[in-house]
């Protein structure tokens, strides 16, 4: 139940120091891990288990052309993520957070799945028959775990295809292009490009009855608490899983950093999935480096223990 006392969504920099700070309160097992990037002794450790736990961030939707608004390049127009998704940014400027937020729903109607959504969702379906369990935990906002065609998903930050009002609260799926007249052609990302400054009324509004309050996107920004709901949901698997991947998460967002964390405290397996090292990954017995959509596969592919259904 550690990551329940950390709920709210933040970027840590310091994230090599906060992370060895915490390890002394979560870490004594993980000291001794003799990493590896065998790919033959995964697949042993993944052919044994029974429940596994997929963590994925940005990385995972990477190849699928979907920018992760962070690092150098990572703006729209003059603002990276964190500038934008605030609830200060949207009470200053709804106009401009709905235009970023419409650019991002726009490009993920015309993007896909890749071969790291698919080889997940392929082995949650194939494993299920088996009596075997695969739960996916995302920090991503994009859907594309759902539309490869995975079912047990827990998305953290929420979804950009749901809106929740900011009067009655009421949240609904809303997959509407553009999702209201006003936002239709506006949002491009170039940084010479104007404000539409839309009037807060023509901004996408409630359909509850009686309500017509301004919409937001039903997403976490920075500086606002989980779902405790979900984050219940996610300590419990955590708790239970025998088998955790971590794929393409640059663990820097918390708490999402502290969940496999979390599981490695327990001496249960923990194989990254980078293209890149993290200030956590040598706490993980398992580390293998490369575009997700490539690595990914071979290693969720079946095994040759498993029975043909």
């Amino acid at each position: 139940m550690i990551l329940l006392q950390f709920t709210t969504r933040k970027i840590v920099p310091q994230v090599g120091n906060w992370l060895k700070q915490s390890s002394k309160l979560l870490m004594t097992q993980t000291e001794m891990i003799r990493q590896s990037s065998d790919l033959a002794e995964f697949r042993e450790v993944f052919a044994k288990a029974k429940h596994i736990t997929i963590i994925t961030g940005a990385g995972a939707s990477a190849e699928s052309g979907v920018p992760t608004f962070r690092g150098a390049g990572g703006f729209w127009r003059k603002w990276q993520a964190q500038d934008l998704a605030t609830p200060e940014a949207f009470s200053r400027n709804p106009s401009r957070v709905w235009e970023f937020y419409h650019y991002r729903r726009e490009l993920m109607l015309s993007k896909q799945p890749n071969p790291a959504h698919a080889a997940i969702a392929d082995c949650e379906a194939r494993l299920s028959k088996q009596g075997r369990k695969v739960v996916v935990i995302t920090q991503n906002i994009d859907e594309l775990h759902k539309r490869a065609g995975s079912k047990d998903i827990h998305e953290i930050h929420g979804s950009l295809f749901k809106t929740r009002c900011t009067s009655c609260k009421n949240v609904a799926e809303n997959y509407k292009s553009p999702i209201c007249p006003a936002l239709a052609g506006k949002g491009a990302p170039d940084p010479d490009t104007e404000d539409a400054r839309i009037p807060v009324e023509n901004l996408p509004r409630c359909k509850e009855s009686g309500c017509s309050g301004l919409l937001r996107p039903h997403v976490v920004w920075f500086g606002e608490t989980l779902d405790s709901d979900i984050l219940l949901e996610v300590d419990k698997e955590l708790e239970i899983c025998d088998l955790c991947l971590l794929v393409g998460t640059s663990s820097i967002v918390y708490p999402a950093a502290l969940f496999a964390p979390q599981v490695a405290a327990r001496g249960v397996p923990v194989a990254e999935f980078n293209t890149q090292v993290t200030k956590a990954t040598t706490q993980f017995r398992f580390y293998f480096k490369g575009p997700c959509g490539t690595t990914l596969p071979p290693a969720l592919a079946r095994h040759e223990s498993e029975a043909n259904f």
